[in-house]
């Protein structure tokens, strides 16, 4: 299963989104260590992702960002180098 595929599945499980995106960055980042090339054969380890679900209502930013880290902490352990969150309640 490709990486971003992975993120989606496992966000949309834990957190019942609204709305939801995954944007794989990693092109954006040629030359890094781990883009296609380097050390990390997969090319997938840039990634942006923009959730809306009310699991983050009333939680401080810092905490939602905690939350998805959580989720996808195996992502992180195994060469997802970088990912932007965008974490917000409906209505926000």
């Amino acid at each position: 299963m490709k990486v971003k595929d992975s993120i989606r599945a496992k966000l949309e499980a834990a957190l019942a989104p609204t709305q939801i995106e995954v944007l794989d960055d990693s092109a954006k980042h040629a030359g890094h260590m781990l883009h296609p090339g380097g050390v990390e054969p997969r090319g997938e380890t840039h990634f942006t992702v923009k959730v809306v679900s009310g699991a983050f209502a009333g939680k401080s930013r810092i905490d939602r960002h905690r939350m998805v880290n959580a989720l996808l902490a195996q992502e992180l352990a195994e060469g997802v180098h970088a990912l932007a969150i965008q974490a917000k309640a409906p209505g926000e």
